[in-house]
Formats: C-alpha cells, structure tokens, sequence
C-alpha cells in the first residue's frame, strides 16, 4: 500500500511538472514592430489605446488586455519572440516618447513596484526609464 501511494504521490507531481506551459496566443508573434514604430499615426493609436481603452484595433485591445497579467506573471506566457518584441517596443517608447511612457505606467502600475520588480532586466537591456515627475 505504501509503494502505491508512492508511486502515485510520484506520478502526479511528474505529470504537474511535464504539463506544457501556458502561453498567450502567439499571434503577435507576427506583428512587424518596425513598421508600427515608424508610422506615428500606428504609434498615436496604440498609444492612445493604452491610455483610455477607446479606439482600440484589434491587436490593440488584446495586448491593452493582457498587460497587467504580463507585468504581474513577468511575462511567463509571453513567447521568446514575444520578449524580444516588448523589449524593443518598450525602449523605443521610453528614448522617444517618455511623457507618453508615464502616462501609461501610471494607468498600469500606479505604486510603481513594477520599476523595482524589473529594474535588473531593464539595466541588463541598456533600457533606461524616465525618471518619475514630481507631484
């Protein structure tokens, strides 16, 4: 009795482990960042997006919708691709748009814990965040 309960104690933590992680839909996988950041129409609408949840694309919407479990998960859904995209993304918004970053950091993090959370991983991608504006 006491090899089975074992033996079964064993199996389910083998097939916990051995469970495929859960990604988000890799549909943005194919997204073209470069020529989302090189049109400041695309740019103004996804910014716009993330600030007010109005006027939203598709694409838009989803990506709005799944941030705040991206930044709480740190990004353990997000495929490599999709990691590698957020990364450029994020230090392009950041050198080119930095009033526009704070705007949406304070909708998506109001406390700020996520620039602690993250800071190794921001320093070790040269990307430097604006710093805070004062009240």
């Amino acid at each position: 009795m006491k090899t089975l309960l074992v033996v079964l104690f064993f199996t389910i933590i083998a097939a916990t482990w051995a469970r495929p992680k859960e990604l988000y839909t890799d549909e943005f996988d194919n997204i073209n960042e470069d020529e989302i950041l090189a049109s400041k129409r695309l740019v103004d609408n996804y910014i716009n997006c993330a600030k007010t949840g109005k006027k939203c694309s598709p694409d838009a919407q989803k990506f709005r919708e799944l941030v705040p479990d991206a930044l709480k998960t740190r990004c353990e859904k997000c495929t490599e691709t999709q990691k590698k995209k957020i990364k450029k993304i994020l230090k392009w918004i950041v050198e080119n748009r930095p009033n526009d970053f704070l705007e949406i950091e304070s909708l998506f993090d109001k406390t700020h814990e996520y620039r602690t959370l993250y800071a190794d991983d921001l320093k070790k991608e040269n990307i430097v965040l604006p710093p805070l504006k004062k009240a």
